[in-house]
């Protein structure tokens, strides 16, 4: 009980307070990311892969994958 009569006070309290305001900065660091990462969404397919994605599947004949990938490619 010495030490903590003479102002040492809870001897190494401190250090889970700083422990604690470490981790309650971490956590709102990486919500910002999540929600920076959110706005920016991911990209879409390009006209061009659902193009080929249509073509792959059978849903467009070859001509018509020709027609409208040079259509695409001109632009």
């Amino acid at each position: 009980m010495f030490w903590f009569n003479h102002g040492w006070g809870m001897g190494f309290g401190w250090v889970f307070m700083v422990l604690f305001w470490a981790l309650v900065m971490l956590g709102i660091i990486y919500l910002i990311q999540l929600i920076v990462k959110g706005s920016k969404g991911e990209k879409g397919d390009t006209a061009l892969d659902i193009l080929k994605k249509r073509y792959a599947q059978g849903e467009i004949t070859r001509e018509e994958f020709e027609r409208m990938r040079e259509d695409l490619t001109k632009m």
